[in-house]
């Protein structure tokens, strides 16, 4: 266990509360608070991992697992109170069963199929509107409508650019074989 691991495990542990905030309805700075350090600990664990050569296959396979129960319990609880539609959660989820299961499929086969730009844009820009849907008092504002279509958008966009390659016969991105 290095420090890395520990604060995906953290990130982990975080998303019961921070559920058990959103649902309450009652504390909406503290959820965000929560999300918000889920989120930051992400950031910082990658860095680490990777700065200090502390790179594991523990980290390489729960981190991706963390981040999704953090951004998928944060949609589904917003879309549970009302302030975000379903049809969101259903769109960002599936995307993230298609590319999980696309990425299994080619470790079966040595390929490591790291995130590419666009997957780290969708990251950033869903942790922006989760925060936003968290904080302004009213999500059906406007503008809060056109950031979560804009979110939506990435989200498929940068699904696609995973599947894309693989139907005109090529591979996606990869970061390196495993071997």
């Amino acid at each position: 266990m290095n420090v890395p691991n520990a604060l995906t495990l953290a990130r982990v542990v975080l998303v019961a509360p921070m559920v058990l905030l959103l649902l309450d309805g009652e504390h909406a700075a503290a959820a965000a608070c929560v999300f918000g350090l889920g989120a930051f600990s992400d950031v910082l664990d990658g860095y680490i991992a990777r700065s200090r050569g502390l790179v594991t296959t523990f980290g390489k396979l729960m981190d991706p697992v963390a981040d999704k129960l953090l951004i998928g319990g944060a949609f589904i609880s917003l879309a549970a109170v009302g302030r975000l539609g379903a049809w969101v959660v259903i769109v960002i989820l599936a995307r993230e069963i298609a590319v999980t299961a696309l990425r299994a499929i080619a470790g079966r086969r040595g390929i490591v199929i790291s995130a590419n730009a666009l997957g780290k844009a969708k990251t950033a820009l869903q942790t922006l509107t989760v925060v936003v849907l968290i904080v302004v008092a009213d999500p059906a504002a406007a503008w809060i409508d056109a950031l979560t279509l804009a979110t939506v958008a990435i989200t498929i966009a940068s699904g696609l650019s995973y599947f894309v390659p693989l139907l005109r016969g090529r591979e996606p991105a990869v970061a390196a074989s495993a071997s």
